[in-house]
């Protein structure tokens, strides 16, 4: 029997319903569309004016999405409360000329997305998802989500210097997944298929953004049932939690004094400068038109930036037990232990002391402990969104997250009550 846990897994629950559902940022964000309806928020679009009043709100462009929820009587110089977030991981995405095969196999052609640990990504049942752009201008989502492709190791053999000198894969020519036979490449073959798949008819597709993931179910792991194993976590989990945390304050309702907000970007795992990544416009034309819809001016726009905090949320490393050696002898974070927050004094993390402050007095209305990362002075530290966010915006932001094992890899690992954690610290973010 599994030990009980001091937290509900409701949470996360619904946190691994949520990976399965969300094998593309384009899903990802229809996904949590879809939760934030149900808590009363309804879209915009960008195109159209916006009415200044109280609500929730939320903007979908391509894999991103800005929601936000104004509280009855927020005046235009309202300061935000913002979590942040990025939608996309690494993964294997189709080339523009798809087909391609030698020696009697039909393969995809794909390209190397974002830092993904490769070796994670063989011998592995992988599915295909994306978005498909239609003729007539709409788009459509797609899934097949069943084990379609595959990239075949080579047998050890073959490769008999790999135990000695450790499997060597070159992007090229290795990771090329298989998804058939035939002597016959015939140009068009893998969008007539998903144009099958989706109901379309043949034809109809003229543009996709496609690619690869893993279709084992994310699943509890453990004696105790204390560890989750999953695909996407990077940052999907951060996602999700954003998502629940600003329905559960919207839902709540009235004496907010401030407004939250999700910004969940693409591109963050290639350097978010895209219309839809961090380093783009999209969060700050979104907030500034809520200022300008509530008859704010400029000055109101300076004053409510001014007193915005953003809680740049991203999975952080836990520490490794076979390899503790490369973690801060100091800070060694451990899954289940609550969120983490990361600090990097060369600005590679955008937390500092008054940051430190906003977050622990978070954690301390939750009554969830936290912990703190920090990089091991001989190894170079990642990043996130939250550097770019307040260079570009001028917002005080801080970085945090939850500590995981085999970041990047196609199947990640967290602690079980983890999320929930999370989950809470935004929750008491969001409304102080």
């Amino acid at each position: 029997m599994s030990a009980p846990s001091r937290f509900d897994r409701g949470h996360t629950d619904d946190l691994m319903t949520f990976l399965s559902a969300s094998p593309t940022p384009y899903h990802a964000v229809a996904n949590a569309a879809e939760r934030l309806e149900k808590a009363g928020f309804r879209q915009v679009a960008e195109t159209d004016a916006w009415d200044g009043t109280s609500g929730g709100r939320y903007v979908l462009r391509g894999g991103a999405i800005i929601a936000w929820y104004v509280p009855e009587g927020a005046a235009a110089h309202t300061p935000f409360r913002v979590v942040g977030a990025h939608t996309d991981s690494p993964n294997l995405r189709v080339k523009p000329r798809p087909d391609t095969g030698a020696h009697g196999w039909r393969q995809v052609a794909v390209e190397i997305y974002g830092g993904p640990l490769m070796n994670s990504w063989l011998d592995r049942d992988l599915g295909l998802a994306g978005r498909l752009s239609l003729r007539d201008g709409s788009t459509r989502l797609v899934n097949v989500d069943r084990p379609l492709l595959r990239v075949p190791q080579l047998a050890i053999h073959m490769d008999r210097n790999v135990t000695a000198d450790g499997l060597k894969l070159d992007k090229q020519r290795h990771l090329q997944p298989v998804w058939g036979l035939g002597d016959t490449v015939r140009d068009g073959d893998l969008i007539a298929f998903l144009e099958d798949e989706a109901g379309l008819a043949r034809g109809e597709v003229t543009g996709w953004d496609l690619m690869t993931h893993s279709v084992e179910p994310p699943a509890y792991l453990g004696r105790d049932r204390e560890l989750v194993a999953g695909p996407r976590m990077d940052n999907l989990l951060s996602v999700h939690a954003g998502t629940a945390a600003l329905a559960a304050v919207a839902t709540s309702g009235a004496g907010l004094p401030y407004i939250p907000v999700l910004a969940a970007f693409d591109h963050e795992e290639t350097g978010s400068q895209s219309d839809t990544g961090a380093d783009g416009p999209l969060l700050g034309t979104v907030l500034e038109r809520s200022v300008f819809a509530r008859g704010g001016s400029y000055e109101d726009r300076a004053r409510a930036f001014a007193g915005t905090v953003c809680l740049s949320s991203d999975t952080g490393h836990a520490v490794h037990p076979n390899y503790a050696e490369r973690h801060d002898p100091t800070h060694h974070p451990r899954v289940n232990g609550g969120p983490i927050l990361k600090v990097n004094v060369n600005n590679r993390y955008a937390t500092d002391g008054s940051g430190r402050a906003v977050f622990a007095a978070a954690c301390e209305k939750a009554d969830i402990p936290f912990q703190t990362f920090v990089s091991n002075n001989s190894m170079p530290c990642g990043t996130t969104i939250g550097p770019i966010t307040a260079a570009r915006h001028g917002i005080s932001t801080v970085d945090i997250g939850v500590a995981i094992l085999s970041m990047h890899s196609a199947r990640e690992l967290c602690g079980a009550d983890d999320p929930h954690l999370l989950a809470n610290a935004l929750v008491a973010f969001l409304q102080p």
